[in-house]
């Protein structure tokens, strides 16, 4: 999700973003959790297709997720990325396959992509077109259903500097280096997800995010090409010190993000197994740990109202850029947000690191189509900064409702499309805030047992899967009879 903030206080106030809602419940006994600082170590045409079954490399039976291998090696001063990637991708569509769509985002910004080589099987491919964010392969024979494909593909990254433009015009970009850090964000190239018979990749636009992503696991060997000043490194996933290189693994992910930077300063939590570790600039420690703090207390509230954290790690980074973003095990807060922080949970850094943190849940565990339905994983998210500030700090609910809210005055239809939205203020007083109060409503309307069990069933029956508002009011009508008719109609441009 996206959170860019201007640097005048001022400004801020009219420039919020994000997040989901509920009415505020009776209180709820406020919580601790004990913190420990301790520092993580840096630990052409297209042929026709035959009927001719395409080879594969192995006989064992296709796994539940495709898994990605990435050696990578990094030139952080030159900022060149250079990656042999593997994808072992099973067919699980039910349909026997003749093309492959794959993603690669970064040859939205010329020159920065440089493919060197793309095998399937063992077999070179030449029967490819590449436009854009857009990779269409022509298999040379039928894919079939439950089959493993291997893809091999050699590439180059020229990272390109992040400028950062007016973000109420233009979001900041991320992926790429500026003068403090290096970033990589959907930096690789990934099957994208095939749903009803469609290759689902979508444009991208001025504000919101246009990617949809399948689970997959991971693992990610980096090593930098001067290891006696190698950077301080923060990733998703577990990281494992090898001969010449780190090794980060991470299961049932939606992506593996990176980010490096000489100058960053970490401290870590320990809550049960999972470590959570925030990576912020020098002069920004006391901020640094108050994220920290905020998004591992989180991590517990919502482990406890919706369901497990899945992954054994959560960094939290601090963006050389004014913008945030979520992705699995891992995710950015901007810079103004800890520059403006006042050692008070009535904060935007502490409300942005809590939603963030839900994203965890509402991205990673479940996903949807960012694009064409973004309010499921947005209005949740921001909800969940209720849930977190009426767990913690009841005596907050109304401050939150009044400005992190309503101060908008927030109008029109939920489940809008990024494409819909008619500006980035538009869109997200919908898809974030009004998004906000149908949740509150709704759970007004059939209670807290009932709703939280709702969530909680939403959470098992989506996880790892990519959901949609029907199974989202498909799973709310098993667990309640009350009419919520009214609700929907109120908040919702279609009917489900």
């Amino acid at each position: 999700m996206r959170k860019n903030i201007p640097s005048s206080i001022s400004i801020l106030f009219l420039f919020v973003f994000i997040f989901t809602s509920c009415t505020p419940p009776s209180p709820a006994p406020t919580a601790t959790l004990a913190a420990t600082f301790t520092p993580v170590a840096t630990i052409t045409p297209e042929p026709t297709a035959s009927n001719t079954p395409l080879p594969t490399a192995t006989a064992l039976p296709a796994p539940e997720r495709a898994r990605y291998i990435l050696n990578t090696s990094i030139d952080y001063d030159a900022h060149i990325v250079t990656v042999d990637e593997t994808i072992y991708y099973p067919n699980h569509t039910g349909n026997q396959l003749n093309a492959l769509v794959i993603a690669i985002v970064p040859n939205l910004w010329e020159g920065s992509f440089n493919l060197s080589g793309l095998s399937i099987n063992s077999t070179p491919i030449t029967t490819y077109n590449i436009s854009g964010q857009r990779l269409d392969i022509s298999l040379p024979s039928f894919f079939k259903p439950e089959e493993v494909m291997i893809i091999n593909i050699q590439y180059t990254l020229n990272l390109p500097f992040a400028e950062q433009e007016d973000p109420s015009v233009s979001r900041p970009r991320i992926y790429g280096y500026t003068r403090r850090q290096l970033n990589l964000t959907n930096w690789y190239p990934f099957v994208v997800p095939y749903v009803n018979g469609d290759w689902v990749l979508h444009d991208p636009w001025y504000y919101g995010e246009h990617l949809v992503y399948d689970s997959a696991d991971f693992e990610v060997n980096v090593k930098f090409a001067d290891p006696a000043n190698a950077p301080i490194v923060a990733a998703s996933g577990v990281p494992e010190q090898q001969a010449d290189s780190t090794r980060y693994t991470i299961t049932a992910a939606r992506t593996f993000a990176l980010a490096a930077s000489p100058e960053f300063q970490v401290s870590s939590l320990q809550v049960g197994d999972i470590i959570v570790a925030s990576y912020y600039f020098p002069l920004s420690k006391i901020a640094g740990r108050a994220a920290l703090q905020a998004s591992a207390e989180a991590l517990q509230i919502y482990s406890q109202k919706y369901g497990p954290y899945p992954h054994k790690t959560l960094s939290m980074v601090m963006g050389d850029f004014n913008d945030g973003m979520e992705y699995s095990a891992f995710f950015y807060l901007s810079r103004d947000f800890y520059s403006l922080y006042d050692e008070t949970p009535a904060n935007y850094l502490i409300f942005v690191a809590v939603h963030e943190t839900s994203h965890q849940w509402w991205f990673d565990q479940v996903a949807n189509d960012q694009a064409q339905q973004p309010w499921l994983d947005e209005s949740l998210a921001t909800y969940s900064e209720l849930v977190y500030y009426e767990t913690l700090h009841p005596d907050l609910v109304s401050w939150w409702w009044a400005y992190r809210i309503d101060f908008y005055n927030p109008q029109g239809f939920v489940d809008i499309p990024i494409y819909d939205g008619q500006g980035f203020r538009p869109y997200t007083n919908a898809a974030y805030f009004q998004g906000a109060h149908f949740l509150s409503e709704l759970r007004a309307r059939i209670g807290d047992d009932a709703f939280f069990e709702f969530i909680q069933d939403y959470l098992a029956q989506g996880r790892n899967k990519i959901m949609t508002t029907n199974d989202f009011f498909r799973i709310l009508g098993e667990h309640t009879r009350t009419d919520t008719s009214d609700i929907v109609r109120q908040y919702f441009q279609n009917i489900y």
